[in-house]
């Protein structure tokens, strides 16, 4: 689970999402907040839920997986695989756009 406050994080979710949800001091009240938001459109807005786990890149498989294994609030769930989807995002990013090292001179594709 990331660091308490992680605020670029949060604002990348509350961006790729477009829920209404605030940057929180503690991580935990954003991570239920978005599973409250994610567990409303359970209950009232599937498809729009279904398009926003396409859109994020949620494996299909893989929830299917842990609603079948997890006895955990679906929406809890589904935020968690959220905020992990985005940490991996951020990491892929971080890895794939580091600078050279001072010196290296050769051209890159």
């Amino acid at each position: 689970m990331p660091q308490k406050g992680n605020t670029l994080l949060q604002q990348q979710i509350i961006s790729k999402t477009n829920l209404q949800l605030t940057v929180q001091p503690e991580f935990e009240n954003f991570r239920q907040a978005l599973a409250n938001c994610v567990q409303d459109l359970i209950n009232n807005d599937f498809n729009r839920l279904v398009l926003l786990l396409y859109r994020l890149d949620i494996s299909e498989k893989k929830l299917k997986e842990q609603l079948a294994i997890s006895s955990a609030n679906a929406g809890l769930l589904i935020a968690d695989m959220i905020i992990a989807r985005e940490e991996e995002k951020a990491k892929s990013r971080q890895m794939f756009s580091s600078v050279p090292p001072p010196g290296d001179t050769e051209e890159r594709w």
